[in-house]
């Protein structure tokens, strides 16, 4: 077994849970959980969040047969060199490192007048309403989880999501072919994500998402139905570093393709984006961000190779 092995299945076993559903309720143990989640995790499994089950499978089987197509087809809705919408590959580099392994599908769902609806696949026929039913659900969890992240940082309910001016969605489906070479090949590169909040949508059988925790990557074990939520950029920035967007990768296999979904909230490109005063935990306490355009820190990450933390590093202040 190699070095560490025990500490990332003991790692792998302990990734907080929430239940979505005790929100609705009032339960203040659930947000204390969100909070310590948030704070030492970055990262958490949802649970009981009402989205039906034909829901999720319906947006799974859709995306499976698009990714199945020919080619030809799937170039029909190909990115073009001016967009990030549409059908396309990861960012490769041929040098003597790791490459990243995988195709994608990526659109602008909410806010409606951002859609660009020459990227949406037409094949298979009902691939748009099947976009569309995932996303209103996606939508409602994510609104209110912002909700909820705003309560633990001491600001009213809906403070966060106002500062966002237009909450913007968009949904990227990864599709990882099986690989004979593994070990050479990552789905994806370590990366945290440039929003605010992140929904992701695994398989229900195949492991191939890691998390960085003390050192270590660790697994995360699908629970059939559960959503994963991490932290992004913007809520690190906004809380100070108290709580942390998480380094996370995808990992290929042999035998299997695997497909992932997943969901980036994030605020409007004219917000500027910094630490909130009463974040910044006592007088004389630095500033550990400096502020930033939402939409050119956006521009920024997405010209940069995806390294790990490298796009909160460049918006951290000089110390």
């Amino acid at each position: 077994m190699p070095n560490g092995a025990d500490n990332t299945c003991k790692l792998s076993s302990e990734i907080p849970t929430i239940d979505f559903s005790l929100f609705s309720r009032g339960h203040k143990e659930e947000l204390t959980k969100l909070d310590l989640a948030c704070k030492e995790w970055g990262f958490f499994l949802m649970v009981n969040h009402g989205v039906a089950t034909e829901v999720l499978q319906g947006m799974k089987d859709a995306a499976a047969k698009f990714f199945e197509l020919p080619v030809e087809e799937k170039n029909k809705v190909a990115m073009t060199s001016d967009d990030i919408q549409g059908y396309g590959h990861a960012y490769v580099v041929s040098e003597e490192q790791i490459l990243d392994w995988s195709d994608l599908l990526f659109l602008i769902v909410y806010p409606s007048q951002y859609r660009k609806l020459k990227f949406w696949p037409t094949t298979p026929e009902e691939y748009k309403e099947v976009i569309e039913a995932y996303s209103i659900e996606v939508k409602r969890i994510g609104e209110e989880l912002i909700r909820h992240i705003s309560l633990i940082m001491g600001m009213e309910k809906d403070a966060l999501l106002a500062l966002h001016q237009e909450l913007v969605q968009g949904v990227l489906v990864n599709y990882y072919p099986p690989c004979c070479m593994p070990d050479k090949v990552l789905g994806k590169s370590p990366h945290s994500d440039t929003s605010t909040i992140t929904i992701l949508m695994q398989e229900d059988n195949v492991t191939g998402l890691q998390i960085r925790k003390e050192g270590e990557w660790v697994p995360v074990k699908p629970i059939p139905n559960a959503l994963i939520v991490n932290v992004g950029d913007v809520v690190e920035i906004w809380s100070n570093g108290k709580y942390k967007s998480i380094e996370h990768r995808a990992v290929t296999t042999e035998s299997k393709a695997r497909l992932s979904y997943a969901t980036f909230l994030f605020p409007h490109d004219d917000v500027e984006v910094e630490p909130f005063d009463h974040m910044v935990e006592s007088p004389g306490s630095l500033r550990m961000y400096k502020k930033v355009r939402y939409g050119d820190y956006l521009r920024q990450s997405l010209k940069r190779k995806m390294e790990g933390k490298a796009h909160t590093n460049a918006a951290k202040t000089a110390s």
